[in-house]
């Protein structure tokens, strides 16, 4: 049963897999929903496929990486935001990403910069009295450096430490940062690698962790996945060398 709230959720690289299904639990708290994407025609079939109240959700453009355009776009928004979740992500694997620069610079434009760009707008916005929490998606792959994916780990790691002191610097506005960090997850950017299924988590488990985040700053999905990231944390340099 919805909620009667009068509360907006910003959802910023909506198109992604985690992203929709946050729409649809959003809603069904009785959230307001500003979805933004590059594709919005993937997102307006999405909303008609699974006939979702059209008349609770805005449909936006939005480029990570035009900076230039993140000012006008928050300024322009119909109502700022209570909620706003940073979902856009692009990988390459590691092998092109350390011979082809395109790649990597794309990473970090969407995975990082861009996100800098568009939320250091939004936390500075004083006037906005409506903000409650902003949501960052990052990764397991940020945990620690490993030969297998470490150019697509870095980006994720500069997230979670601006993310870091992003809640530092709102604490004293009451203004919850959280940080998602997960493991394999069941979308399209994963499409054609190799994951291993007992731990592959569905987009809507994921997105269920992001709706109902809580204080914490760190929220990892899954006891599995809360296990290896302790263990990746403590784990002796020698160690993590011989991981894949």
């Amino acid at each position: 049963m919805a909620q009667n709230t009068n509360r907006t959720v910003l959802i910023l690289g909506a198109n992604s897999d985690v992203a929709k299904q946050c729409i649809k639990q959003y809603l069904a708290k009785g959230f307001s929903i500003i979805a933004a994407s590059r594709n919005t025609a993937s997102l307006d079939n999405f909303i008609e496929v699974n006939h979702l109240d059209q008349s609770k959700i805005t449909i936006l453009s939005f480029d990570a990486e035009n900076f230039d355009s993140h000012q006008k776009f928050y300024h322009e928004l119909p109502i700022k935001p209570h909620v706003v979740i940073y979902a856009a992500g692009f990988l390459v694997d590691n092998e092109r990403a350390l011979r082809d620069f395109k790649g990597t610079q794309q990473m970090m434009m969407i995975n990082y910069m861009g996100a800098v760009s568009i939320l250091n707008i939004v936390a500075m916005d004083e006037s906005n009295k409506n903000l409650e929490r902003i949501i960052g998606l990052s990764s397991l792959s940020s945990v620690r450096g490993r030969k297998s994916n470490f150019v697509y780990g870095s980006t994720k790691a500069a997230f979670t430490t601006y993310l870091a002191g992003l809640r530092q610097e709102l604490a004293s506005r009451n203004v919850i940062v959280n940080v998602l960090v997960s493991g394999y997850i069941n979308t399209k950017i994963n499409e054609g690698l190799e994951l291993n299924k007992n731990l592959l988590m569905q987009p809507d488990y994921v997105a269920e962790h992001i709706v109902n985040a809580g204080n914490s700053f760190t929220i990892v999905p899954n006891f599995k996945w809360k296990l290896i990231y302790l263990i990746l944390k403590i784990l002796p340099e020698s160690l993590v060398a011989k991981l894949p």
